[in-house]
Parts: C-alpha cells; structure tokens; sequence
C-alpha cells in the first residue's frame, strides 16, 4: 500500500534558493546570523551574508567560470562556508563538499569524478588539496586559501577574498531568477552518498529540492507546536543553535545553511567538534536547540564532563544521520528533561524523509512520520508491498528526492526507480499512527558516527596490498555505544604473510580516520561469495554477530 503523510501537502515556492532566503531584500536583518563559536564578535549577519553572497558570485563571474561548474570546498567548519555554498548555488553554479579529513587520493578521486573547476581550501589542509589537484589535473591557479580570516598568498595561493568583487558593484548585482520548470532543473549541490551499493556517488541536489526539503522540516518542526494550531503561522520563539555538524554534509547544509537563514536563527559555528568545547558554548550562549548525531547523545549520556555544565536551556534535542536505540533516547529524555526526537534521512532525499514532528512525545525509538508531499511504500525481499506492521524495504518519493546520480546512469537506473521512486536500501515497519521505526539495512554501506563508509572502497583498497588474496569489509556493533565500525574478513596469500594488526595500520595511513578498520581485521580461509562472484554481506554480518560485537569505550 502507498503511505502518505498524516499532514497535508505543503505549497513549495518553485524558485531559485538566493530568492527564496533573501526576498525581502532591504529589510533583511542586521542580527547576528553565523557567528564564530569561538569568537562571537566576528559574525555575518542575513544582510552581510547576502553581501558576500553577490561579491563571491561576481569573482566567480570574472574567473570565467560557467553556470553548471562545480565549485569544490575543502574546510573544516566556518562562518564562511554558506558564503561559499550559497555563492556558487545562487550564481547558478553547484556546490560539492569534501571531507576535510579525505586523503590526497580520497580528495582526487572526488575533484575527478565531480569535474571540480576551482577549490576553496581551509590553509590547514593546503599540501593535500594541491596534491589531489595536481593528480586529478586541476591547474594550482584554480586554488584559493579559505578561511574565516585572511591569508597571505602561500606558494602563490592566494586568499579567497582577492577574487570577490568589491561592493558597489554587489550592490547592483542580480542573480540568475529560476521559473518554475527551472528550479526543478538546476542542479545545485553533489554531495556525495554510497548510495545502496557500491563506491562513492555523487547525488544531484537541484535547488528545487532544497527548497522543499527545508520547508517540509520547518513545517515538521513546528507542526504540533499550539502557536502553530491557533494562529496557521509559525512561533518566532528565541531559539540558539549550534553548528558542529559538518558543512559538508547534507544534514548540516539543510539545517545551518538553509534553515537557519530561512528562520533567521542564530548558529553558533564550531571549527572542529570538541565535546567539552560543546558544552561551554551551550552553557555560555543558552542554546535551545541541538541537532546531533547518535555518538553525540552517547556522550552527554556517559562523559563525565557533562554533569559540569548547565544545559537547562536545551528544549529540543533532534537526532539524525544514523540509528538512535530507544534506550538511549529515552535515557537522555529522562535525564535532561527535554524533548528527544529522532529522524531519517539519505543524501539522495536531500537530507529528511521522515521526522518526529516537535511536540508529540511518547514515541521513543521511532524515526517519526512521512514530511507532507511524500509518498512511501514498504516492499518485502520479493518485490511485494506490504502494509502496516510488516516488514519492507522503504521507497520513497516526492519533491525532495534526488534526479540521480553526476554522471552515472547506471547507478541512478537501479536506485531511482520509475515513477519517481527511489529506492532506500532500509527496512522499516509502519504502526497504526503512521510512525516508522527502522528494523534493518539492506544497503552494503556502514554508518561511522554518522558518516558513510563503503565497503567496496575499502576492500578494492585492500585488495592493493601484497599480502592479500581476498577481503570483505562489513559494519561491527560497538556494545558500549551502540556505533558501528568497519570489519574486514581477510584472505591471505600466503599463512603469516600479514598479521591483522600490520593490516590495520597500512590500511590507516590511506584513508580518512572514520574509515579505518577499528572493528578488527579477521583472516578467514575464504571470503563468501555468490556463484556470480558477489561477496554476500549477509553471512559477513551472521559472521560479524557469531566473532562478537566490540566493547571498547571510544569517548
């Protein structure tokens, strides 16, 4: 059967994101919008930011880039990175964002594989981009140092901020208006997902999407808020955020790019995630709002250091990116006497497909309701729709879902279906109230503190090293705080030709820290395989359960 939201359909504006967020154009506030956590007087309020917007979109004018480039950011977190984002977007260009932490090959591949024609890099990560780039055949002018201050030339580099247009003439400049059929079109963001299977993808965002997506989760956020009932508008309560979430990634593009200005909320940006850091800006600021992933809930759980702070100003705490247990959520809900929510999402969704609208307590452990404009359907292993309390894989569609994968037919054909369907690779089942509760994962990849880790990269990687025949690489519990990690069930060449300790620290020194094999290296006598040669992820897992879940503390 085909499940609809319990809410109406919303009426998306179907328009470009720099209209949609900057529309009242004069009157656009002066208040603090993003602010440096760590140093609050230096911010950019929505007029300033709009400001930087249209100097960075002229820049990119001068330099010849086209409308359809993709502009790529290489940084840790900072008040500049929606400037970026919401420059190379609102200019008609798209935005893709790499993980900071990539290596120099990590990084290449994705410069190649999205087309990337200029970098903005954070100064820290400098020698690595210039490698990728200069691997992928990207020319070191195509580079800028980019940070929240700026930088004299490093090398030749030169600072981001000596190619922005200067401000009279941003005063005059008009970006690209998108029709209707035309916000449905433009590609805005690749950010990059596993997607079900696989290595790596980019995932086309179009502005469209955006603009949905942020409205269906303002509308959820507010939905059963008695304002809201009463009035059919929405409460402008005195709300603080904070912005650890990396920029890169959907979940913190949705809430602290769009949402925040389209709300015009205070984020209070942090660099880096540092849980003590965390707690002395929530205590200092009065934050009001948290939107975290699952480790971060662990850790106000168990860290010691969390009884040294006062978070009495946190009314709303909603989780995503990755599986929240029910104990643990209602065990921070009982011991910070605040509203604990929980949602899911897929970059290939934007970022949310379902959410537990704010203000409905009593449903611990579910994964909320469908957003308004959705459609979803549960379907068994057999390709049967199933109903409610059944068990099915989730497909999912409406106008926050993703028109496929950059430049990979083949990928888009087997995960977005006909009809608009995508296919999520999660299982779910649906009770009598319309909430979802997710109960297993098809799909190969491995969720690391929020972060997706796929398995083929992994074990294609593995494969290099001159010790080994075989290797599967499959997600392992952490029993202490319910993470997931990745595990890699190897075949030697030879018997003692590698131990799983040399494998684990070879295999550190060429892949981001997340992907690393800290769920243990296993020689088995063979790597299960179906007759077609397919490594099957399933027995890996019953293997993974049978060796025993991890019990180390990774605060």
């Amino acid at each position: 059967m085909v499940i609809r939201s319990p809410y109406p359909n919303l009426d998306i504006p179907e328009q470009d994101v720099l209209t949609y967020l900057f529309a009242s154009g004069d009157s656009l506030s002066e208040n603090p919008l993003w602010i440096n956590a760590s140093s609050p007087d230096i911010y950019l309020s929505l007029r300033t930011g709009l400001q930087w917007i249209k100097r960075l979109a002229l820049g990119l004018d001068n330099l010849g880039l086209k409308r359809g480039d993709v502009i790529m950011i290489v940084s840790s977190n900072h008040i500049f990175i929606p400037i970026a984002y919401l420059g190379a977007v609102g200019s008609g260009r798209i935005f893709s964002g790499a993980n900071p932490s990539y290596t120099a090959d990590e990084l290449r591949f994705q410069i190649q594989d999205s087309g990337a024609k200029l970098l903005l890099v954070h100064p820290t990560l400098l020698d690595t981009a210039r490698k990728a780039s200069k691997a992928a055949g990207v020319a070191e002018d195509r580079l800028y140092l980019f940070s929240d201050t700026e930088h004299k030339p490093i090398d030749g580099i030169q600072d981001w901020r000596t190619i922005l247009g200067n401000l009279d003439d941003a005063s005059r400049y008009e970006w690209p208006r998108l029709s209707n059929s035309e916000s449905k079109k433009q590609i805005a963001t690749v950010n990059y997902s596993s997607g079900t299977t696989g290595l790596p993808k980019g995932v086309m965002i179009t502005q469209y999407n955006l603009i949905a997506n942020s409205e269906q989760t303002i509308f959820l956020k507010n939905a059963e808020k008695p304002e809201f009932k009463r009035t059919g508008k929405y409460p402008t309560a005195d709300e603080r955020w904070i912005g650890f979430l990396p920029l890169y990634h959907a979940y913190g593009q949705l809430n602290t790019m769009l949402m925040a200005a389209k709300l015009n909320i205070p984020v209070y940006i942090m660099s880096i995630f540092v849980y003590e850091e965390m707690l002395q800006v929530v205590q200092k600021h009065r934050i009001t709002e948290l939107q975290v992933a699952p480790p971060i809930l662990v850790l106000m759980s168990k860290h010691p250091a969390t009884a040294n702070y006062d978070l009495s100003s946190i009314t709303k705490i909603f989780s995503g990116a990755a599986p929240l247990s029910q104990s643990l959520q209602s065990e921070c809900t009982q011991r910070f006497k605040m509203s604990v929510g929980q949602g899911w999402g897929m970059t290939e969704v934007t970022c949310a497909g379902l959410v537990a609208p704010s203000g409905i307590e009593g449903n611990s452990g579910s994964v909320g309701v469908l957003l308004p404009n959705c459609e979803v359907k549960l379907v068994d292993e057999n390709g049967k729709e199933v109903g409610m309390g059944e068990r099915g894989e989730i497909y999912i569609k409406g106008p926050n879902v993703s028109p496929g994968y950059w430049k990979n037919e083949t990928a888009t054909r087997d995960t977005m279906l006909e009809d608009g369907w995508l296919r999520s690779g999660d299982v779910a089942i649906i009770d009598e109230k319309g909430w979802f509760y997710i109960v297993d994962r098809l799909k190969e990849l491995i969720k690391v503190s929020g972060l997706q880790v796929a398995p083929a990269e992994l074990e294609a990687l593995l494969l290099t090293h001159p010790a080994i025949a075989d290797a599967g690489v499959v997600g392992v519990q952490d029993s202490f705080n319910a993470q997931e990690y990745p595990r890699a069930y190897v075949l030697l060449k030879r018997k003692g030709a590698a131990s799983p300790e040399e494998i684990q620290g070879w295999i550190e020194g060429k892949v981001a820290k997340y992907k690393h094999l800290t769920g243990g290296v296993v020689l088995v006598d063979e790597v299960p395989k179906s007759a077609a040669g397919k490594i099957q992820r399933k027995v890996l897992r019953e293997w993974a359960k049978k060796d025993g879940q991890l019990g180390r503390a990774k605060l």
